[in-house]
């Protein structure tokens, strides 16, 4: 059976390859989604992909993570900084989480500085663009394996 592997992403990032492309890039959103599609098929994993500028949103897919998926890809974006509801929610999912940045935060302001998610997740990929979400799919494809075997 295929491990599900859900991927969300917070607010503005919906104007992905629009939105400042200097620091985030010329791919948009859904050009992410197919590069995770494809890495998915490619380790073994079905990827559930979402994008909300909506807080309650990202919590209410967190939950139903809890009884769909096994592990968890969260690029919350400013959330990061600011939300201990989402970090909350991820604490009551019992698998492996990773924190995506498509920026290095610690390379900007420094309120950026700070992820609250980054107290839950087991990884952090910061810096390395649209690519830290495929090295993510990785990783989470490989944690799932070895617990499998």
């Amino acid at each position: 059976m295929s491990k599900v592997v859900y991927i969300l992403n917070g607010p503005n990032l919906n104007l992905l390859g629009k939105r400042q492309p200097e620091i985030y890039g010329s791919q948009t959103l859904d050009d992410v989604c197919r590069l995770c599609e494809t890495m998915g098929s490619q380790v073994g994993v079905e990827i559930v992909f979402r994008q909300s500028n909506a807080e309650h949103e990202l919590i209410d897919w967190i939950h139903e993570a809890r009884e769909k998926a096994d592990g968890i890809i969260i690029n919350p974006a400013a959330y990061s900084h600011t939300s201990i509801a989402i970090l909350d929610a991820l604490n009551t999912f019992d698998a492996p989480v990773v924190e995506v940045h498509i920026s290095n935060i610690h390379k900007r302001e420094d309120f950026r500085h700070h992820s609250y998610v980054s107290e839950r997740a087991e990884a952090v990929l910061a810096g390395c663009g649209v690519d830290g979400y495929l090295l993510a799919v990785r990783h989470i494809a490989g944690r799932l394996s070895q617990k499998s075997d």
